[in-house]
């Protein structure tokens, strides 16, 4: 058997048969002059404990299990639509960051009430459907437009806020309705 054939045995088989035949063919090879140690081709063995490990693996699960119920909890049902509504002054396309932008059903039934941020902006998850949005505004006349919304889709609703009397506030709400 030539020192070959001793290297893939050793391979093969356990550490302390690996000894083994490392002094045999030691033995063997000091009669030609020649001395080989095959302990260097072994695995190295790792010296972690069991506790660190189910540490790790505690950690690991934990993060994972985190991730997944924020993904869940940001991402919007399958069967829902993003409402965007834009709320701008009708004259200088200013956003009117501080009017109230109303959701309803159409047939007026409050859904929800938004404040846009400062660009005017407001949005919400909704379900497919008709729906009624609703800007107002102290210093403004209201206004209404119907939209309707499809899953899986952003909407973008502009409304533009006028300027007018609390008489012509009050005949438009007459009129509208």
């Amino acid at each position: 058997m030539n020192e070959m054939d001793w290297q893939c045995l050793c391979w093969v088989l356990s550490l302390s048969q690996c000894d083994l035949l490392n002094s045999q063919l030691n033995s063997h090879l000091q009669v030609t002059n020649m001395n080989i140690n095959f302990r260097i081709l072994r695995f190295p063995r790792l010296r972690v404990s069991l506790s660190r490990i189910q540490t790790l693996v505690g950690l690991a699960a934990g993060m994972l299990s985190i991730t997944g119920a924020f993904v869940a909890f940001f991402k919007p049902a399958p069967d829902k639509g993003k409402l965007v509504a834009i709320v701008q002054d009708a004259k200088t396309e200013k956003a009117v960051s501080d009017a109230t932008i109303e959701i309803l059903t159409p047939m007026d039934v409050l859904i929800t009430t938004l404040k846009p941020n400062s660009s005017g902006e407001a949005h919400c998850w909704l379900g497919e459907g008709q729906y009624r949005v609703r800007a107002s505004h102290p210093r403004y006349l209201p206004e209404v437009r119907d939209v309707h919304l499809i899953s899986n889709q952003n909407t973008e609703v502009h409304v533009q806020l006028r300027t007018g009397s609390s008489f012509g506030n009050a005949m438009r709400r007459v009129i509208r309705h």
